[in-house]
């Protein structure tokens, strides 16, 4: 018999399906669905055992209109799962189709947007619920290959650069006081203003000392330094078998050197000593080879990874209404452009 529950406000229920999936991250966490959203967030449970689908959603009002929309949180989420067989999993996704139809349905939900994971197969799960967009690539480091294979892989500019670092005395290492935690974040704060990022990358302080001491999953600090001046810092997540590269700066006095090529290779020996089967850097702003961003994690591996987002117009008519006069353009959902 196959069950459909909906957890909210029970953080410990959610975070133990999330983590008895096959493969998760940390955004699919309860805790990473809390901090810095205002909306309603949700686990969609489907299934029974040791076999199920999980979704988290976070559910939006449509302003102006008794509806609703679904979306993810920022960073790489989509469903979840664990199957017993083959059989067990077609009978799974057939379940999950046709209840998320009925959840949507139910609950006045006009669309539905997810930015997918690039490390896990996801696509299977969603066939035939509106439709997958392929944006960009991301990098990844396999962990699961000896050190010195993994370093053969970097480009051969990045092998001399990083000689020419630790010729110079830089230290990498784990951030251990609030001091050197404050430095990271007053170094990351100015970075943001030197890339003119956006308002919202612009996070509290609280926000920085709760991410790193969250009860959902693990997360380090690592810190590169000058004799005892923190020159720049990376947040890195763990789990199971994905390591994040999360939020990072520089010092503007110290971005020449570039110092975060140090913190990358000493995290990516990190991630050797652990669990992790991958290191995920991410992507760039447009993940070609002409994105500044893309190229210089694209130094470390020429692994690269799917980055995919799922839309779907669950009720057309709705949609059409809310969408009318809106300038055609590939944002999604329309209705909000």
């Amino acid at each position: 018999m196959l069950d459909f529950e909906v957890i909210e406000n029970d953080p410990e229920s959610w975070d133990a399906i999330v983590k008895s999936s096959l493969q998760y991250d940390f955004h699919h966490t309860a805790y990473f669905h809390k901090i810095d959203n205002p909306h309603s967030s949700r686990l969609l449970y489907f299934g029974s055992g040791k076999s199920f689908i999980a979704l988290p959603v976070v559910i939006r009002p449509i302003e102006g209109s008794s509806f609703f929309d679904i979306t993810s949180v920022y960073g790489y989420a989509g469903p979840i799962y664990r199957f017993e067989n083959d059989a067990k999993k077609e009978e799974l996704i057939s379940f999950f189709r046709k209840i998320f139809q009925d959840f949507c349905a139910s609950h006045h939900i006009v669309s539905v947007f997810s930015r997918l994971h690039p490390l896990i197969s996801q696509l299977e799960i969603l066939e035939g619920l509106g439709e997958i967009a392929d944006l960009n690539q991301t990098v990844t480091i396999d962990l699961t290959i000896q050190p010195e294979l993994q370093r053969s892989a970097y480009r051969k500019s990045l092998k001399s650069e990083l000689n020419q670092l630790r010729r110079k005395d830089y230290l990498v290492t784990k951030a251990t006081s609030r001091e050197e935690t404050d430095a990271f974040i007053t170094i990351y704060y100015e970075t943001m203003d030197r890339v003119q990022a956006a308002p919202e990358y612009y996070f509290s302080r609280e926000y920085f000392y709760e991410f790193l001491n969250n009860p959902s999953f693990e997360a380090s600090l690592l810190i590169a330094k000058d004799g005892d001046l923190v020159i720049a810092g990376a947040v890195f997540t763990h789990t199971e078998s994905i390591m994040q590269y999360h939020l990072a700066g520089t010092a503007g006095d110290y971005s020449r050197d570039t110092p975060m090529k140090l913190i990358l290779d000493e995290a990516r020996l990190l991630g050797n000593s652990s669990k992790a089967e991958s290191l995920h850097l991410g992507g760039g702003v447009g993940g070609s080879s002409e994105d500044s961003l893309f190229k210089f994690k694209s130094a470390f591996s020429k692994d690269f990874k799917q980055f995919s987002v799922w839309r779907y117009v669950v009720n057309e008519d709705v949609y059409a209404v809310l969408s009318e006069g809106k300038a055609k353009t590939n944002f999604f959902p329309l209705y909000r452009s």
